[in-house]
Order: structure tokens, then sequence, then C-alpha cells
């Protein structure tokens, strides 16, 4: 973070105000991607969750013999689990969401898409969403991210060493059988953590959601 602060402000390294300066930037780009996750909140939405799925659904059926691995996997220690998802439908990181929380695996970050409303964003962040800082969607390429792009490098290093579970969707409805460019840039932050040893290991568990009509 000091390397990417003092590269866009030189004198940030010896002047205390530019110090000052890149804090606060630092912050605020950590406030767009996440908030402290809200107990109250959480616990009304594993209340009203179930009564939402049974409107909107018949059933939710689940593979017995994938959800025992995915259990036995969440005991391994000090791996956390990246879960790389396909994406039919906005309802889907609830749905995952409470499959995991149900299943005692923990409240897991779900990277969310940037086109959501400011107060749903806001939302999503106390349940556990995770957005992409608002400086990233004008940089073309990795080198262009500059501070935003180190803030989140070092966010996922440690959403991943402790433990919590990340959840990736790796399209965009209604495009599929493509990786979004939101998707490839959370996948690279995963990669690096590992080639920079933050974390020795992770555990990739794919997960297909699939419906007989998408809500």
């Amino acid at each position: 973070l000091q390397d990417a602060a003092s590269g866009r402000d030189p004198r940030s390294r010896g002047d205390e105000g530019s110090r000052r300066r890149w804090k606060e930037e630092i912050c605020r780009i950590l406030g767009e991607i996440q908030a402290p996750l809200s107990p109250l909140l959480l616990r009304l939405c594993h209340w009203l969750l179930p009564k939402l799925l049974t409107r909107l659904f018949l059933g939710v059926q689940l593979h017995r013999g994938q959800l025992e691995m995915v259990l036995r996997a969440a005991r391994t220690p000090d791996v956390p689990l990246v879960f790389l998802c396909s994406h039919q439908c906005q309802v889907d990181g609830l749905l995952l969401s409470f499959v995991l929380l149900s299943q005692s695996i923990g409240v897991p970050r779900v990277a969310v898409g940037a086109r959501t409303s400011p107060r749903l964003r806001s939302l999503l962040q106390r349940l556990g969403g995770i957005f992409l800082p608002s400086g990233m969607a004008q940089a073309w390429s990795d080198r262009e991210e500059g501070l935003p792009g180190a803030v989140l490098d070092v966010y996922v290093q440690e959403v991943l060493r402790s433990r919590q579970p990340l959840v990736l969707f790796l399209e965009e409805p209604p495009a599929s059988l493509r990786l979004a460019e939101p998707a490839r840039r959370w996948l690279l932050r995963v990669l690096r953590a590992l080639r920079d040893g933050a974390v020795p290991d992770v555990l990739i568990i794919p997960v297909g959601i699939a419906y007989d009509v998408a809500p």
C-alpha cells in the first residue's frame, strides 16, 4: 500500500500530511469494498429467507454427498474456501449465503455486481456483500488499478487469512459461458494471495446453480 500511495504522491513517504491523506483515501476505498457485518440484520435475514424462498420456489434441492464433501473441506485447518459459482439471477447470492449459513460454514463474503443502488449496496455490505472499488471501473489494465487495486489485494489476503468463505460469481446474467470482467479481477487477487504466500493453499469449490424457471 505504501508503494502504491507513494507512486501517486512521491512526497508521501516523508510528509506527515501526505501520509494522513493517503490513509484517509485507503479507508474510503475500503469502505467501498465492505462494511462491518450486522449481527441483527444477519439474524433477521436468516429468519426471513426461508419464508421468501418458500414463496419463490416449490423446493430447493442440494446434493447431499457433495454437501458432505464441502463440510469436510470446511474443517481443513488453515485453508480457506473459495466458491466459484455459475450465475443465473440476482437471487443466487442470497440462496447460497443461506445454504452456507444454515450448514454452519459461516457468513460468506459474496462478490456483488456494481449495478446496485446505494441503499441496496449498503444493506448487502452489512450482510457480507463485497464490491469492487469505484476507482477500478476506469482501469483498462491491471497496471492502471493503482491504490484501489492495492487495497483490494490486501483485503482479499485478509479475508483468506481469516478463513472467511469467499463466493465469486463467474458470470453476469444474462450473459453466460463467459468469464465476467469483475470475476477476473477477483480471481486475480486470489491467485496473487497464493503467489505471495499470504495463505498456503485455498480449496476451490465449483458451485452450479440451476432453476426450472429462473425468478
